[in-house]
């Protein structure tokens, strides 16, 4: 056993991780990464299909975000956005405001993801007391969504894979259903025509704000492609539908777009693909590239009002949010992802990395395929003929963990094998990826899935 291996066994706690499967076996150690690929601590390249966790957009390696880090650190490494700024803060505030859809122009920084969520539901909790509602304090989401880890955020999560060990939860989140066809909660002649299935879904959401009060409802989080569960598009006029809801009953309308900004759908965010204009808007993840930690909230001009004069404030802060070093690598890497026209390859690369996974239906374990831009699952199937047949929890676990996951990794390719609820296998790739990728990942998935089918 190396060194690394023995202190990783020894000490580290990796997240969502079954400790115990690395009892008689290595875990696996990266130590670099160029372009595409990720390399562990024996040298083996792989490609990274996940782009580590939806994240890495602009590519691994790059010496320019890393300089950029470098000559904010040097200048100034810290200092807090509490009652003061910091040139890097403001001009990401500006930037970040300039590519938002509509009045999008207040940013309240974080460190990611999860604290972005946080951040947005006390926020909306803080608006409406302030402007005189205080009793609308819920929030709506939809089943199986992840939106987060911390203790809020997991409320508005409906995983309950993940939600489980740490109950009771923050009170006042409701789930509904969400918009996977595959499995859907409507009857199959709603769910065959876009109209009906969409007014279906969003109907769900009116549905759950008028059984809790109107006046108790919040907001409404959604994320624009459905991450857990495998990726699951909006059908068309969805989120039109969703606005005028939230409209109609003075509720707000949160774009969680942790996953979908920054390129990953083929726009800078995934409310401009679908046409609607959420009152706030969570990010993370691909705002930096991974390059450093950041996270945030925008929010529409109206939300600020109530905190813009005397005394009033938002009583809410994190130390490392708006960090100067990771303010600075966010707007390299917004250049990078302009000037190289990364965005735009998404948009004009997608149906080649449709075309490549929809060809996978051939292989009887594969029973849909699904999603948008870089952003696509494969739903694994006991019975192609029967979506109704489901794994059982015993046979999702030995499909996934001892011949899906193990295969794909053993063929190079990093992605996202879950069976946590019907068992996918999920592709972020780093947005650089073109033909040459897609076909790979093509061939390893056609090896490894049919492999699976046969055993």
């Amino acid at each position: 056993m190396s060194d690394l291996q023995d202190k990783a066994k020894r000490h580290l706690w990796m997240h969502f991780t079954r400790l115990g499967a690395y009892a008689q076996r290595d875990v696996p150690i990266f130590t670099r990464g160029s372009g595409v690929r990720l390399y562990d601590e024996h040298g083996r390249a792989f490609l990274d299909g996940l782009a580590g966790l939806f994240v890495v957009q602009a590519g691994h390696g790059r010496a320019d975000l890393a300089e950029a880090g470098r000559r904010q650190a040097e200048q100034l490494a810290y200092y807090p956005i509490w009652s003061a700024a910091h040139p890097a803060a403001i001009e990401l505030a500006a930037r970040l405001a300039e590519l938002a859809p509509g009045d999008l122009n207040r940013v309240f920084f974080t460190t990611g993801g999860s604290e972005a969520v946080e951040s947005a539901w006390k926020l909306a909790r803080a608006y409406f007391k302030a402007v005189g509602q205080p009793g609308r304090t819920k929030v709506i989401s939809r089943n199986l969504a992840y939106h987060g880890t911390t203790m809020g955020a997991l409320a508005v999560t409906g995983l309950p894979a993940i939600r489980t060990q740490f109950e009771p939860l923050v009170p006042g989140a409701v789930h509904v259903a969400n918009t996977n066809r595959y499995h859907s909660a409507f009857d199959h002649e709603v769910d065959a025509d876009d109209e009906r299935f969409a007014s279906a879904c969003a109907d769900a959401i009116e549905q759950a704000i008028v059984a809790e009060g109107s006046d108790t409802v919040a907001a409404v989080f959604l994320e624009p492609v459905q991450n857990t569960g495998g990726c699951f598009p909006p059908p068309p006029g969805y989120f039109a539908k969703v606005r005028d809801i939230c409209d109609r009953h003075g509720v707000l309308l949160v774009s969680d777009e942790v996953i979908c900004a920054f390129g990953r759908l083929g726009h800078w965010f995934g409310a401009q693909r679908y046409d609607y204009l959420p009152d706030m808007l969570t990010f993370a993840k691909g705002a930096t590239s991974g390059y450093a930690p950041l996270g945030g909230v925008l929010c529409r001009d109206f939300l600020a009002e109530p905190f813009l004069s005397g005394d009033a404030s938002f009583a809410h802060g994190i130390t490392f949010g708006g960090h100067p070093v990771s303010c600075a690598v966010a707007l390299a890497n917004l250049d990078v992802l302009a000037e190289e026209g990364i965005v735009d390859h998404v948009a004009a690369t997608e149906g080649a990395l449709a075309e490549r996974l929809q060809a996978l239906r051939d292989i009887p374990l594969v029973g849909d395929v699904r999603g948008a831009g870089f952003f696509w699952a494969l739903e694994l199937v006991k019975d192609a003929d029967d979506p109704t047949v489901c794994f059982s929890p015993e046979e999702r676990t030995s499909l996934i963990r001892t011949s899906v996951a193990p295969g794909l990794f053993e063929a190079g390719l990093i992605c996202r094998a879950d069976d946590r609820v019907d068992p996918v296998v999920q592709l972020s790739p780093v947005l650089l990826c073109g033909d040459d990728e897609f076909d790979e990942i093509e061939h390893i998935l056609r090896g490894v899935l049919s492999a699976a089918a046969r055993r």
